[in-house]
């Protein structure tokens, strides 16, 4: 199958890098290289695009999709929390953007093999985002305790139903292993009112998306990363962050804010001693959403929001 992605917020997101002539970027979810090829055309035959993906599938759709500009193109197979080293291991001490999309590909959700999607039912559970991995979907789904299986469908899934989901798993994988999408797809089912089903979408899609976030450590990357982004920046440079989940803009939102305003003095102390310094400014104080326009053409853009922060200059 061919790797498909249409790239989310495109134009809104490049323009919110200042893409600069002889400029040096860094694209940490590469994906199909929407985004990279943007930002490549705007380098003017100068400067340098690093592009991180750990998809081999994306790896090999981006070095396709970015061939007439490879001589400004380094593509590294990576998770992008490894960027300062991939950066250092490059020669780079700083850049002046950076810019990830945090949505699953079309690639990954539409080709069955990968089991992301509740919609293929043949499929094994893996879910893996990088195939080097050990550990897939169905190690979660059998292995974990019916606790760590509640707290993560209620907490990536954000499922009222989450309990039941957990107790279901558990009860169903003492009779055989769960090995496939639809064992799963029944459990769940069997988990959740007949009536809430046939109002509220598939009944396994939030389960699936928390599945998907425990297995590939999204919400852990993200944390654990913003920070070192922020500091890998240019004076004037910028981090674009497009997300899809709201604990992931909940996160986003969160570290940008502390690091425009990473005081910590009492509200009532008249001059600050905690000598935080501020490193930049949060320039979209409302998330950037897409238009109705993107949202007729590309339905997968609905819940996406940009959020963009300075480096101080």
């Amino acid at each position: 199958m061919e790797f498909s992605h249409v790239s989310v917020l495109l134009h809104e997101t490049v323009d919110a890098l200042k893409v600069k002539e002889g400029g040096i970027y860094v694209d940490g979810t590469l994906g199909g290289a929407g985004h990279s090829l943007e930002i490549v055309k705007r380098l003017n035959g100068a400067g340098r695009l690093i592009g991180i993906d750990q998809d081999a599938a994306a790896i090999e759709a981006a070095s396709q999709q970015l061939k007439d500009y490879e001589k400004l193109v380094t593509i590294v197979r990576s998770n992008y929390e490894a960027m300062p080293s991939v950066a250092r291991q490059l020669g780079i001490e700083k850049v002046d953007g950076i810019v990830l999309d945090l949505g699953v590909s079309s690639y990954q959700l539409d080709t069955p093999t990968r089991g992301f999607s509740y919609m293929a039912e043949d499929a094994m559970l893996d879910m893996r985002m990088d195939e080097r991995m050990t550990r897939t979907a169905k190690d979660i789904v059998n292995e974990y305790s019916q606790m760590e299986l509640y707290r993560i469908i209620r907490d990536y899934g954000e499922d009222r139903f989450a309990k039941n989901i957990a107790k279901h798993i558990v009860k169903a994988r003492q009779k055989e292993e769960i090995k496939t999408v639809r064992q799963l797809n029944e459990i769940i089912r069997g988990a959740i009112p007949m009536k809430v089903q046939k109002t509220g979408g598939h009944p396994a899609k939030r389960t699936y998306q928390a599945i998907r976030i425990e297995l590939n450590r999204e919400l852990e990357v993200l944390t654990e990363t913003l920070d070192d982004m922020i500091d890998l920046l240019n004076p004037g440079g910028r981090l674009a962050i497009i997300t899809f989940h709201s604990l992931e803009d909940r996160i986003v939102k969160s570290n940008f804010k502390k690091n425009e305003n990473p005081c910590t003095c009492p509200p009532d102390f008249p001059v600050c001693v905690c000598n935080n310094k501020s490193k930049g400014k949060v320039i979209t104080r409302k998330p950037i959403l897409p238009s109705e326009e993107e949202i007729r053409q590309n339905s997968r853009s609905k819940s996406a929001k940009l959020r963009v922060f300075e480096k101080c200059k």
